[in-house]
This record gives structure tokens, C-alpha cells and sequence, in this order.
């Protein structure tokens, strides 16, 4: 479904990721982890269409997007969930929700925002509340459901249990796994890579903006070195 190949990221001067490809395949979750300032949270806005690479592509459903405005690769059915939830915080839930759907063909919102609420009954209850009056778990929930809105084949989370307390993280963690059961292709960036490697069927780990690691998610778990550096072993 998707495929990022020999994609170079720089931020003026300085080269924030090298030589970068991977694939994501049709109802798979992927795992991208590594430490902060590895290049993971470059590589979502890269292929989101918010950073552009020098060379290489991406191609998304077999056509390439490289170059193509970031509004019109979530057309296409490419969500970018941004770390940091970034909901619009003076604005209610349901228009947040709303803001989701731009790219969204009208006659598709009620089902869509249906959908969210279902998946995110406490969003339902507080959809006239205003954003930034949420709690960091219900942001998160927000800015999961708005990336929903645009009903994506493939969604990209970035770092979605940053700041969250753990037994918010499980409930995070439980709802990637039902929109993946439901036909959501996820690419997950997380610092918590126990967690991820346990819900993604592969991960791919990068140092310093290069892959040093690819496998299936039950051997990074059990590899000594990957241990060591990300999993407390």
C-alpha cells in the first residue's frame, strides 16, 4: 500500500534522514521506533507531504505522491495523526471532527462522524465541549478521530501515547488494534516500543535517520541489541 524509497530529509543544512526505505503492505501495522531525534516523526511529515525529500519517491497505492500537496494525499486516503495531537483547541469536539472532513465528499460526514462516535463514545458525550478543555487522553482520542474523518486506508500515528498515563496508553494501544481489525492500515511512530512491537506485525529501527533493524515485530522483541537499546533489557 505504501513504499518510501531512498528518501534523503535535510532542515537546512543539516540531514535529518538517509537513504530511507520501507514498505507497508495492505492491512499490516508497521512500526517505525528509534530514540528521539532519529528521524521517525521526519519521515510521517515526509511522506504526509509536509517535508519534501531531494530524492527517491513514495508511492501510495501504487501512484506516486511525492510533490503532491498535503490536502491532496489525504484525499487519496492518507491520514497523518501529528505527535502532539494538535487539535484546535478553541474550537468544540464536533468541530474538530468537522475540520477532518474537508477532503471528504459531503454526503459521507454523518456516517463518518457516526463511525467516530461508536469508536469514541467519550467524544460523543463531550462533542460541545471545547478542546482545549479535554484531558490529554481525550485530545489524543480527538485528534485520532478527527484522522478518521477523512475515512483513510492507510493511518499514520505519531507517537499517539506521549504524556499519557498507562492505563490511557492500553486504551490508546486497544483502539489502533480495532481500526487496524476494521480495515485501517496503520504506520505506527512510537517511543514506547514495547508496546508497539507487541500490536505491529513488523517494525524497522532507526538510529541516527538511517534503518539499522528490520524484522517481523516478535523477533525485534526478542533481539538482544534492540533490547537493550529500546526495551529496558
Amino acid at each position: 500500500m505504501l513504499e518510501v524509497q531512498n528518501i534523503n530529509v535535510f532542515y537546512g543544512n543539516i540531514q535529518a534522514i538517509r537513504d530511507i526505505s520501507f514498505s507497508v503492505e495492505d492491512g499490516e501495522i508497521v512500526t517505525l521506533i528509534g530514540a528521539n531525534g532519529a528521524g521517525k516523526s521526519t519521515i510521517l511529515k515526509s511522506i504526509s507531504g509536509l517535508l519534501r525529500s531531494k530524492t527517491g519517491d513514495i508511492t501510495f497505492d501504487g501512484k506516486s505522491i511525492k510533490g503532491t500537496a498535503p490536502h491532496k494525499i489525504v484525499a487519496q486516503g492518507l491520514a497523518h495523526v501529528p505527535e502532539g495531537r494538535r487539535v484546535f483547541l478553541q474550537m468544540t469536539v464536533e468541530e474538530n471532527l468537522d475540520m477532518g472532513a474537508f477532503t471528504a465528499p459531503r454526503a459521507t460526514f454523518e456516517d463518518s462522524i457516526a463511525n467516530v462516535y461508536e469508536r469514541f463514545p467519550r467524544l460523543k458525550e463531550r462533542r460541545r465541549q471545547i478542546a482545549g478543555t479535554l484531558s490529554g487522553g481525550e485530545q489524543q482520542m480527538l485528534a485520532m478521530g478527527r484522522g478518521l474523518m477523512s475515512q483513510p486506508k492507510l493511518m499514520m500515528l505519531d507517537e499517539p501515547s506521549m504524556g499519557l498515563a498507562p492505563i490511557l496508553v492500553e486504551q490508546i494501544f486497544d483502539i489502533i488494534q480495532e481500526l487496524n481489525r476494521a480495515g485501517t492500515t496503520i504506520l505506527l511512530v512510537e517511543q514506547n516500543a514495547q508496546m508497539a512491537l507487541s500490536i505491529a506485525n513488523r517494525g524497522y529501527v532507526l538510529e541516527t535517520g538511517q534503518i539499522v533493524f528490520h524484522a517481523p515485530s516478535s523477533e525485534l522483541l526478542t533481539n538482544d541489541a534492540v533490547q537493550k537499546a529500546y526495551l529496558g533489557g
